[in-house]
């Protein structure tokens, strides 16, 4: 509920046609829609093959968030049982992960920042806890992996683990040289 005090609520004056037309389109598989500097992207048939057939690793578990570029390397060696178990933390055991990947989809747009349909987008981060793999990268040199994550502590301690293990052994592999 919106609470008409606040100093950021504005009313939205548009006619309920219109508000009706783009719900059903945030729904539907059309065309993404612009209100202000908002804007929501394009459904396709990749995105449906996404959530019913994912072809890599990284689309199996995108509804986590940011995503391996690839299913092999130093990376995804270092990264692979942290989304293992973020996955087995985060999926009800009676949820399909189809269904995750669908809300991922038509709820956040397949973004971690842009929200397609409010009650789609809170539906699931309802369901996985609002845990989420936001991003990762290196900083300064190969070696020095940077892992951010929405989870409980035993899984941020894990990720830090992750973290040291793989600077110390990139700093080992230097020393040698």
């Amino acid at each position: 509920m919106r609470n008409k005090k606040s100093k950021f609520y504005t009313k939205d004056n548009r006619p309920f046609k219109e508000k009706l037309k783009s719900f059903l389109q945030s729904m539907l598989f059309w065309r993404g829609r612009a209100k202000g500097m908002i804007h929501t992207r394009n459904i396709g048939w990749d995105d449906l093959r996404f959530i019913f057939f994912p072809k890599d690793f990284g689309e199996k578990y995108g509804y986590l968030g940011a995503r391996l570029w690839k299913d092999e390397g130093s990376y995804f060696d270092a990264l692979y049982p942290l989304v293992l178990a973020l996955d087995y933390e985060a999926k009800p055991k009676w949820c399909p992960r189809w269904f995750l990947r669908f809300l991922h989809v038509f709820g956040d747009d397949r973004s971690i920042v842009r929200v397609r349909n409010r009650t789609l987008s809170n539906l699931k981060r309802k369901l996985t806890k609002g845990i989420s793999f936001t991003d990762w990268k290196t900083k300064w040199s190969d070696h020095d992996l940077r892992i951010s994550i929405i989870a409980p502590e035993r899984l941020q301690n894990l990720a830090d683990y992750i973290e040291y293990g793989y600077y110390k052994r990139g700093e080992e592999a230097l020393n040698k040289k």
